[in-house]
């Protein structure tokens, strides 16, 4: 296990759901490969899904995130080649 997933979101929005929802995803997608995922709560409007440190989602420049679209950029970053099945057509 390596990867370290963070989901950082605004609480003024309300978007606790939303982001619980995603982790939950990542979570069951990810079980052997994640050592983490954790919720940041944030304001602002923020929503930001990190890898290691890393920003792969910004909603102020890609919007609200698809949760193929996030599992592919996780995947990209912590298990490269894994086959994400059907959510990948």
């Amino acid at each position: 296990m390596s990867g370290r997933v963070e989901i950082e979101y605004c609480t003024q929005c309300r978007w606790l759901p939303r982001a619980a929802w995603l982790a939950q995803e990542l979570l069951t997608t990810f079980e052997t490969e994640l050592s983490e995922l954790a919720l940041r709560p944030g304001t602002g409007g923020v929503f930001v899904v990190r890898v290691d440190d890393e920003v792969v989602w910004d909603r102020r420049e890609q919007g609200f995130p698809e949760p193929t679209a996030v599992k592919r950029a996780v995947r990209d970053r912590v298990a490269p080649g894994k086959s994400l099945g059907h959510s990948e057509k």
